[in-house]
């Protein structure tokens, strides 16, 4: 297991769909980085029993929990408790690099 990770150079990217890369991972938790392209995103979702944590790295995103939607840029974070609806699109022209911190593990 890698103990340190270079976020920015860790985030990939695919032109059909968001790209996800699992940083850190243990029973308690996980740490992925997502590469979004313009236009990108990822639908609203739920989890349970997991709250989840968005940092954004690079550029800027609009993202939605419960019915709360807002434009965030890079060095702002979004939390998502669990049970609640969130999701994430990219709405700019540049890249959106976003780490994502999950407990407890789902």
């Amino acid at each position: 297991m890698e103990y340190f990770v270079d976020v920015k150079k860790a985030a990939a990217f695919l032109p059909d769909k968001m790209c996800k890369t699992n940083l850190f991972d243990s029973p308690r938790m996980f740490c992925d980085v997502y590469g979004f392209e313009p236009g990108q995103s990822q639908k609203m979702h739920v989890h349970d029993g997991s709250d989840k944590v968005y940092y954004v790295v690079e550029g800027s995103g609009v993202f939605q929990v419960g019915e709360e939607e807002r434009l965030v840029a890079r060095g702002s974070a979004v939390f998502a408790p669990a049970g609640a609806g969130h999701a994430v699109r990219n709405a700019g022209d540049g890249r959106l690099v976003v780490l994502v911190f999950m407990a407890p593990k789902p």
